[in-house]
């Protein structure tokens, strides 16, 4: 498995935004930590960061992200100017958006979409998405985390849910860099969109990728417990479920774990 170099994720890339700088670690605590820390800095608008490993990786809920040294994508998007009308909601499904086509494009897999931020392939989580927003000195930024399983996943006993890695599936070595430098173009043209306010193609691109319509679902939200059947996911809205009362209600991806369904009975 190659080494990620900056230089050849940056080289040729071709966007507008995201990319304008990548930086390579060898090890962090984290690369959202490591994103934060950037924001001091000017210029950064744009920044990836990625690392070969993570002594302390999260994923959604204060779980942890689970990822052996030198096998995987571990990488996070500082996103610091013009934040006003773009939600976390949004970059939320942009992201995991931007991953499930590019994993497409350079593997010729089928990727899943699982709201509100997982990728999967053949129903087993590939790749995760963690969006942390914050104001900073009275400056509105946003951080896009991003971990593939590329060449390795994580132990059953180690996870809530099946996993697997791309090279299971693809019966074939996957290049990290060049996986790299296709979620970056598909981030930046998703971003793009978004602030344009064509949300509608990010909702009909991302529901082309998912398989949760008229599903029946449990989710838990503000500390209340919800089920219901699937009728839409709106990329600011959240998920939208009718409730076994006929009700509609909207869950925000920010504070929503989806679960099993209860027992009947």
């Amino acid at each position: 498995m190659e080494r990620l170099n900056a230089g050849e994720i940056e080289t040729d890339l071709g966007t507008k935004r995201i990319g304008r700088c990548v930086l390579c670690f060898g090890e962090v605590d984290s690369t959202n930590d490591v994103a934060w820390d950037s924001l001091r800095q000017t210029g950064t608008d744009g920044l990836v960061i990625f690392a070969e490993s993570q002594r302390r990786g999260r994923g959604r809920q204060g779980r942890p992200w689970i990822s052996p040294p030198g096998k995987n994508l571990l990488m996070s998007v500082l996103l610091c100017e013009a934040l006003e009308s773009v939600s976390s909601e949004a970059v939320t499904v942009a992201a995991g958006l931007a991953i499930a086509e590019a994993i497409e494009r350079e593997t010729h897999l089928s990727a899943e979409l699982k709201w509100p931020n997982d990728v999967r392939i053949g129903g087993a989580k590939v790749a995760g998405v963690l969006v942390e927003r914050r104001v900073e000195n009275g400056l509105a930024a946003m951080v896009i985390g991003m971990g593939i399983n590329v060449a390795a996943a994580p132990a059953a006993d180690r996870v809530d849910q099946p996993a697997t890695c791309l090279t299971f599936p693809a019966a074939t070595e996957v290049s990290r860099t060049t996986l790299a430098r296709e979620i970056l173009r598909r981030l930046d043209v998703w971003l793009e969109r978004i602030a344009a306010g064509k949300v509608a193609d990010l909702h009909d691109a991302w529901m082309d990728h998912c398989d949760m319509l008229h599903e029946r679902v449990s989710a838990v939200s503000g500390g209340r417990a919800y089920v219901g059947r699937v009728v839409d996911i709106h990329p600011l809205r959240g998920l939208e479920i009718i409730d076994d009362h006929g009700l509609h209600i909207h869950l925000p991806a920010a504070n929503t774990t989806l679960g099993p369904l209860p027992r009947q009975g």
